[in-house]
């Protein structure tokens, strides 16, 4: 089930999720990751503790996800030895996935300069919080303060008055990780016409700017502020969310307000709304925005999900059904789109968990071929592939270089 990347070798020096998430992608699709991990572990191992306590379950899926397919080798980076074995490691890969803050990689000898004159086909990639310029290119960042609070998100989800919305586990991370895993291919691609490596580089910031990117570029352009919307008042309310009778939701899908105008009021047999001089086109629908959605708001509320998603299909109305995970977990769409893997566990067997968002045509089988590493679960192996002899690997061990 091996994918593209077969034969590819990526050293990932990564904690928590953003830099993991890159590498993670890395291996799904075929890649060689070897993980390197401090002899504390990647703190997301830590997370561990948390379903422990709250659900009584050893397994850490949210750490899985993200590193699954990958060897995993525990050294001392910052030790002579530890950063010999290191080195080793990446003057025989083709890619360094890092999220690690920019200082810390100049003092262990780690940043881009160092590493391309020791492997000029090396293609290097940058995670950051904030980006590598600027001035708090040095500070402490995780998503929900690069990606969510700080690149405009959360204000634009709040309306005046409402309290902040909090964002979910991973999101901003692992938009960047998949942006970060583009540019990786890219610059494999230019090294194939060239023979030479480069850093690419993302950060939550950028990724958190990128997905505001049509209020940003309204913001550019023609300097409107982005106002957040409630929605008993958004301008296209055959756009928006509603409840029906029996408490479940649904997310109607008329973009193009005046098109899909006629099939709402067909399924909700209201031919008299078609006359009403408030909302006979989308500019004064838009103007009466809040009487049209609280009179939608009652009529929904007199029959039960099953019977408007029937009304909808029939009349040609665009919709969505507004699910929670949980719900998504048994969507058969969501099956059939390939939303989740087959993924090996130690015990031989495997269990379904959310897919990278990307299939490939020839190679049809993908999967990942590895379940998530134990904490320097394959030091011993990759020392062996790297060359060293055993009494060389007691030494290291002795020494606490690796573990």
């Amino acid at each position: 089930m091996s994918g593209p990347l077969q034969g590819v070798n990526v050293v990932e020096l990564g904690f928590w999720v953003a830099g993991p998430a890159c590498a993670g992608i890395l291996a799904d699709w075929g890649a060689d990751v070897i993980k390197v991990e401090p002899l504390t572990g990647d703190p997301m191992r830590g997370m561990a503790q948390t379903w422990e306590a709250y659900l009584g379950r050893s397994e850490n899926p949210p750490f899985e996800l993200d590193n699954r397919g990958k060897r995993s080798i525990a050294l001392d980076y910052t030790t002579s030895d530890g950063q010999d074995v290191l080195f080793d490691l990446i003057d025989q890969a083709d890619v360094f996935v890092t999220n690690l803050r920019v200082g810390a990689l100049e003092r262990a000898g780690l940043d881009f300069a160092s590493l391309s004159r020791r492997n000029p086909r090396l293609v290097y990639a940058s995670i950051t919080g904030l980006g590598l310029e600027g001035p708090d290119a040095h500070r402490a960042a995780y998503d929900v303060g690069s990606f969510w609070s700080r690149a405009g998100i959360a204000a634009a989800l709040t309306p005046e008055g409402s309290p902040l919305p909090y964002q979910r586990g991973g999101m901003g991370d692992h938009m960047t990780g998949l942006a970060a895993a583009g540019g990786v291919v890219a610059a494999l691609f230019q090294r194939e016409r060239t023979g030479q490596g480069q850093q690419i580089s993302t950060s939550l910031l950028r990724l958190g700017a990128y997905m505001m990117g049509w209020d940003l570029n309204l913001a550019l352009r023609f300097g409107v502020p982005t106002v957040p919307m409630s929605r008993h008042a958004v301008g296209n309310p055959v756009l928006n969310g509603y409840t029906a009778g029996d408490g479940k939701r649904f997310w109607l899908l008329g973009l193009e307000g005046d098109r899909h105008w006629p099939n709402l009021i067909a399924a909700i047999d209201r031919p008299d709304l078609a006359i009403d001089p408030r909302f006979v086109e989308i500019r004064v629908r838009s103007a009466n925005a809040v009487q049209l959605i609280a009179l939608l708001d009652d009529i929904f509320a007199t029959h039960p999900y099953d019977h408007w998603i029937q009304r909808f299909d029939a009349a040609g109305l665009w919709w969505a059904p507004v699910q929670s995970t949980h719900e998504l977990v048994h969507d058969e769409q969501a099956h059939a789109a390939g939303c989740f893997v087959d993924t090996p566990l130690p015990d031989g067997s495997s269990v379904p968990m959310a897919a990278t968002p990307v299939d490939f045509g020839t190679n049809p089988d993908w999967g990942p071929e590895l379940p998530s590493p134990e904490f320097g679960q394959h030091t011993e192996e990759i020392l062996l592939d790297l060359g060293y002899e055993w009494d060389r690997i007691v030494e290291l061990k002795e020494a606490r270089a690796v573990n």
